[in-house]
């Protein structure tokens, strides 16, 4: 079997995954409300039948594929859940992939098992070419024949974190659209920050735009390089970042605000260019700031039309008013072999754009204890006989 294509062993599942795919190859990104929820009830019922503990998850809830009727309706299931439970629709044998939440040794890992790559990898490259590389590439539009000359990844290479998606997803973005002088510069666990200072310099040289995408982490370590050598870039017009989140360096800790003035500082990148990803092992599909399609509105997070985003108060379980704070509750249609519908432990708050288009969402933090109740609770219920 291809890795990268669908099983064909059940007919639904590859209906529903060739539908999802042609939407991600389409032209232009659309909204379309009727489009999703017909797909996402479909699924909702492949999955319902396809993964027993899901299906008690559901029934538990009163939420049988015949009693809902709207995809809000579809019960979700906590993140933490992944950590105890196998949440896949397919026989185990047929796993060409697994990716797991980062943790350290001897905690529980949640797992996303995969018999597919086709999907996860069309939704990453469809939404990194409509949010960060609008300029090189678009939907169902071939990339530029133009590989980007300097595009360094600050993590492990796929090789060093096999069950890492972010290693994962930065090895296919190499792969569509890296030349053959980018690269990963986190090698054994380590920043070659000296190397990648070097690249930089030879880049600036040239006049030539770079692209370093990685966790924050990473760059704060960058920072920290840089400032203790006295080293400071311009890098090209048309450069970007793209930082993954978390923010503790070796020697202090650094809120988005200040890391954005330091990379401005030591790299000439304005934060106007600097973009944020909000992803999950758990999830198909990523969300990245807008910065890129809506320079003139506020920055929030946008993903794809085959994603849907809620937001409801954790007690209630109602939807938030506009503006209000509420948990984030993601329904992503790439996850066809797991399960679409996650309550994340996220507090958002829904964002307009410059125009009133382009809805999008903030991260606010985490809820307290969100996690460890939600997994508790959905555990005892998919276990239980």
């Amino acid at each position: 079997m291809n890795a990268n294509t669908s099983p064909g062993s059940d007919p639904e599942r590859e209906a529903l995954d060739a539908e999802i795919l042609a939407w991600m190859g389409e032209s232009h990104w659309a909204v379309d409300d009727a489009r999703f929820e017909a797909l996402a009830l479909r699924l909702f019922a492949h999955q319902f039948a396809a993964c027993p503990p899901y299906a008690r998850f559901a029934a538990a809830r009163g939420r049988a594929p015949s009693e809902v009727l709207r995809w809000q309706e579809i019960p979700a299931v906590p993140t933490g859940a992944f950590k105890e439970v196998d949440l896949r629709g397919f026989p185990e044998s047929r796993t060409i992939k697994t990716f797991r939440t980062s943790g350290t040794s001897g905690q529980k890992r949640g797992e996303l098992h995969l018999d597919s790559l086709a999907l996860y990898e069309a939704s990453l490259m469809a939404s990194l070419g409509t949010l960060l590389f609008p300029d090189r590439v678009s939907p169902g539009r071939a990339p530029s024949p133009d590989p980007i000359l300097h595009l360094r990844i600050l993590t492990p290479a796929a090789r060093e974190s096999p069950d890492s998606s972010l290693s994962h997803m930065f090895q296919v973005l190499l792969r569509e659209l890296g030349s053959p002088s980018s690269g990963f510069d986190v090698v054994d666990g380590r920043l070659e920050a000296e190397a990648l200072a070097g690249r930089l310099q030879t880049a600036q040289a040239r006049n030539e735009a770079v692209a370093l995408c990685g966790t924050a982490f990473s760059f704060v370590h960058l920072i920290e390089f840089l400032e203790a050598q006295g080293t400071r870039f311009e890098c090209a017009p048309g450069s970007r970042i793209m930082e993954t989140g978390g923010f503790k360096g070796r020697s202090r800790e650094m809120p988005r605000d200040e890391l954005y003035s330091a990379l401005g500082r030591c790299l000439g990148i304005p934060p106007s260019r600097i973009v944020n990803q909000y992803g999950m092992t758990e999830l198909g599909s990523q969300f990245y700031d807008s910065v890129w399609i809506d320079p003139e509105g506020p920055r929030r997070k946008l993903g794809p039309p085959w994603v849907r985003v809620r937001l409801v108060d954790p007690e209630s379980g109602e939807e938030s008013p506009p503006g209000e704070p509420g948990m984030v509750i993601i329904h992503d249609l790439a996850n066809t072999g797991s399960i679409a519908a996650l309550q994340t432990a996220d507090l958002g708050r829904a964002v307009m754009g410059s125009d009133g288009s382009d809805p999008g969402f903030e991260i606010l933090g985490r809820q307290a204890g969100a996690e460890a109740r939600g997994c508790s609770i959905a555990a005892d219920e998919m276990l239980s006989a």
